[in-house]
């Protein structure tokens, strides 16, 4: 089956192999956007498109929880900080939110909050709703009631530092009037431009002959990234706060009170923030501010949906990338036609043959769309589409520009129907579909079979190696890899960090280099020679394995050397070792033989222990360090009467505890309550600690 079958059948419908490789298309779409819109503030689909992958992406992870990869956009956040602004690091993450993108989709986000909570139906959930800015975020931070920081989202850990650029903004006050200000205080919202300042702006612009801004959100995100303050005072951004970080006492036990509390400290709040007191009442107010939306005079992309009560908010804490307490219901997609001019063959570093769709440029909700993903063959298939086909094109979500479907009364004669090819376009290898074991039926995949002697495969990897979320080596990115890989300078990753050793001073003679561009370089490179384990074992590069679940290992494992070894001594379907690796939770059958299998090839030992010989590579920092069970591995057994299942395991994990699905000898801590059986059973074989519901909540308040 097609890619654009899979994307058309319902989740629910599809197989555990046609899932995994529709994520994994999806996180390559996915994230190529992220970049895109955060980094380089420069989106080529519309929030509609990108949403609607996100959408996708959420529902196939839902059912499908042993697949979700680490490089999943659920588990990412940002972009990381541009270099010319020195790094911030947040005290409290900012996180991203999750979707809704209809009626039933709001009502489940408030059931969830019910069943996490252990709600009646007749307690009223009481939700905040604020239109969803679309800007720049931004943290801005006040010390004994004055400014004295701000700093953008970046990835989320770590942002830019922008302190001089917002402090040129009027609606940003430099000391907090009023009552009750904390000694600390970080408050958070959205820098954007009016729509009739962003006109006259690329007015000016062009005027100027300078290139016009793509929309409003754009605008404001150049205007405030700007080395040169002098040019952000210039521009006329604006500031709405909705929510906050860092606080050393908090003013109000409400969401809705926090927003009064910054109304009266001179501090700029949405008017149209409004306090709801069931999902109907959400409803009405997002249809409300649908219909306002074109008479506002900045841009909106949604709704956002945010649970009053604070005390409620810390219960229900974060998962992933996003909270709990919070979700963002979008607006719908917009769509737009173009000509389909060619279909060009993408070789990841899997092997696998994506299809992109080559478009006659057309601009979608503001942005400037030239291609889009057809994910794989089927996918082409299904939707019929064809050279020369006038297509219906849409962005939708967290992903790039997708192809909806041709418009056949509008065929040309001479249109023609794609071939998709059966050998490699790179390297000319054989490009096969493999017989999924467990269901007898080919992948939806094609993937060339020549591995390591595809230079395309090849430099994908090391292009993955050195990527933000990896090593993120500065001045290294897919021109430069792409380089030093034709001129045999690097051929594996080993090669990075023996390449002043090798190269010296001779990269200089090339063209577009320098001795201060060289220089530049192998600092950049030495800079990376001390890196922590989770960002070290994403950069491998492992199949199913990405940021969240390499920062799950590394937490796991604690320390390379036990890594390392335990890796390399496992066996798939057998033995200690492989029993611990899966039942983390989080990773399953799947994602284990991958690693497995990995560390089962010798070159790719090779290339690990040749990385080691030349990096300090640090364990990584585990959750609440003061907590008594950070790094412990607990198992929770029986019903628990004080919180409920998924609470005690996000509570645990925030403390820096591994949640575990079965008793071994590992196992640090069981937690049994009434009905405990064969759990309980073997933890007292085993000597394993066992404590009551009670017990543990006691013993985790510990400091």
């Amino acid at each position: 089956m097609s890619a654009a079958e899979l994307r058309e059948r319902a989740p629910e419908s599809l197989g555990e192999a046609e899932a995994a490789a529709e994520l994994k298309a999806l996180a390559s779409e996915i994230g190529h956007h992220d970049r895109l819109y955060h980094d380089k503030d420069a989106p080529e689909i519309s929030d509609g498109d990108y949403d609607g992958l996100r959408r996708r992406n959420d529902a196939l992870e839902a059912l499908f929880p042993a697949l979700v990869r680490d490089d999943s956009p659920s588990r990412r956040v940002g972009a990381r900080p541009s270099s010319g602004f020195s790094s911030v690091a947040h005290s409290v993450p900012m996180l991203s939110l999750g979707n809704a993108f209809d009626d039933e989709d709001v009502a489940d986000f408030v059931e969830r909050v019910r069943r996490f909570l252990g709600l009646s139906e007749e307690e009223e959930v009481a939700v905040v709703a604020e239109p969803k800015i679309d800007g720049l975020a931004v943290s801005i931070r006040y010390e004994g009631g004055r400014y004295a920081r701000a700093a953008t989202r970046g990835d989320g850990q770590t942002g830019e530092d922008i302190t001089a650029n917002v402090v040129t903004i009027d609606e940003v006050p430099k000391v907090l009037q009023g009552n009750n200000v904390p000694d600390v205080i970080e408050v958070r919202g959205e820098i954007y431009l009016r729509r009739d300042d962003f006109f006259t702006l690329n007015e000016t612009r062009e005027e100027a002959g300078e290139a016009r801004f793509a929309n409003p959100r754009n605008a404001a995100a150049g205007s405030l990234r700007q080395l040169d303050v002098t040019v952000t005072a210039s521009r006329p951004l604006r500031l709405f706060l909705y929510t906050w970080g860092e606080v050393s006492a908090l003013p109000a036990d409400t969401h809705s009170g926090m927003l009064d509390v910054f109304r009266s400290w001179g501090l700029p709040v949405n008017p149209e923030i409004e306090l709801c007191r069931d999902v109907a009442g959400l409803l009405e107010r997002y249809r409300a501010i649908g219909e306002m939306r074109a008479g506002l005079p900045y841009d909106i992309d949604g709704v956002v949906y945010k649970v009053d009560r604070l005390d409620w908010q810390s219960r229900l804490g974060f998962v992933s990338r996003a909270p709990r307490w919070a979700i963002a219901h979008k607006f719908p997609a917009e769509q737009a036609q173009t000509i389909l001019s060619d279909i060009r063959i993408q070789v990841g570093r899997t092997g696998s043959l994506t299809p992109v769709a080559i478009l006659e440029p057309v601009t979608v909700g503001g942005v400037v769309v030239s291609n889009a993903t057809l994910h794989n063959e089927d996918e082409i298939e299904r939707k019929g589409v064809w050279i020369g086909d006038t297509v219906v094109v849409q962005r939708a979500g967290d992903v790039i520009p997708q192809v909806v479907r041709p418009i056949l009364e509008k065929r040309p004669s001479d249109a023609l129907p794609y071939v998709f090819p059966e050998t490699c376009p790179v390297c000319g290898s054989h490009a096969v579909r493999e017989l999924n074991p467990k269901t007898g039926k080919p992948d939806v995949a094609r993937r060339c079979t020549g591995g390591l002697i595809c230079p395309a495969q090849a430099v994908e990897r090391l292009r993955h190696f050195v990527s933000r979320l990896a090593f993120d080596i500065e001045g290294l990115g897919d021109k430069q890899i792409t380089f030093f890989w034709e001129q045999e300078l690097i051929r594996n990753p080993v090669d990075i960090f023996d390449l002043a050793t090798k190269a010296g001073n001779t990269i200089a003679e090339f063209e577009g280099w320098g001795e201060l561009s060289v220089r530049n370089l192998y600092a950049a490179i030495d800079e990376r020679r001390t890196i922590g384990l989770d960002r070290f074992i994403n950069a491998l590069g492992i199949r199913h394995v990405g940021e969240t679940t390499a920062r799950l290992l590394a937490r796991t494992y604690g320390d390379f050397t036990a890594f390392r070894i335990a890796m390399a001594t496992a066996t798939v379907g057998e033995g200690d070792d492989w029993t611990y690796l899966v039942d983390i939770d989080g990773i399953g059958e799947t994602v284990a033989a991958a690693i497995v299998d990995f560390f089962d090839e010798p070159h790719n030992l090779a290339v690990v222990d040749g990385l080691a010989e030349h990096l300090t590579i640090e364990a990584v920092e585990q959750a609440t360090g003061g907590s008594p069970v950070s790094g412990k591995t607990v198992v929770f057994t029986g019903s628990l009467e004080e919180m409920t299942r998924q609470e005690a395991k996000a509570r645990a994990e925030g403390l820096g505890a591994k949640v575990a699905g079965t008793v071994s000898v590992r196992t640090d801590f069981v937690v049994a309550g009434p009905g405990a059986g064969t759990k309980l059973k073997k933890a007292v074989e085993l000597g394993v600690t066992v404590m009551t519901e009670t017990e543990w909540l006691e013993f985790i308040a510990e400091k």
